[in-house]
């Protein structure tokens, strides 16, 4: 019993202490970025680099969220687990910034402008698309829709993988030479969805 009790503990401890890192390296980077823009620190261009950074920080952090799973099971660490909806949170945080400062900075918050980009441009078009179905998971990641939506919720989440997809053909189609970073990325994803191959064959 007192193990018992002793290991629960220590699940308690573990699980907080990784969210407690995960807050940081999430919280801090973004804090710095728009200091260091505020500061005018952030080079010749500015409004590139705060959308190029949160844009990657969104990608990374996705991609984090499907590595859990398959690292949970192959170290028989459980608790990772308890860590997912934090990841994917923040991953939405990452990516709602990175709309935003593309609408606010690069538009002007010129909606007609928005609306002639969804059109002539695929990136954005494929961006967009990523962006309402990532606010969707991160509305419904909410215990009260989880329950109230029972066998559906699954299958709504199960458009991360749809996502992870739409957003490195959003970084490959964005990118005008420098392709090699996109397609690593690419790669990493399609690793992280062979790791889950036998769930789109049942």
């Amino acid at each position: 019993m007192t193990l018992s009790v002793s290991y629960k503990l220590s699940i308690k401890v573990k699980t907080k202490l990784l969210k407690a890192i995960i807050h940081l390296t999430s919280l801090l980077p973004i804090c710095l970025l728009y200091l260091s823009a505020f500061n005018d620190e952030l080079g010749a261009d500015p409004v590139e680099a705060v959308i190029h950074f949160t844009g990657i920080g969104a990608f990374n952090l996705l991609l984090l969220t499907l590595l859990v799973t398959p690292l949970a099971k192959q170290f028989k660490q459980g608790y990772l687990m308890k860590v997912r909806r934090l990841l994917g949170l923040y991953a939405f945080t990452y990516a709602f910034f990175h709309v935003l400062n593309f609408i606010a900075f690069d538009l002007q918050f010129n909606l007609t402008l928005l609306f002639d980009e969804v059109v002539k441009r695929p990136y954005i078009t494929i961006g967009l698309i990523a962006i309402l179905l990532l606010t969707a998971l991160a509305i419904t990641s909410i215990n009260y829709f989880k329950r109230k939506m029972g066998k559906s919720w699954q299958k709504l989440h199960n458009a991360i993988y749809l996502i992870i997809l739409l957003v490195g053909i959003h970084f490959y189609w964005s990118v005008k030479s420098e392709v090699i970073e996109p397609t690593i990325y690419i790669v990493i994803s399609f690793v992280l969805l062979y790791l889950r191959r036998r769930k789109f064959t049942l």
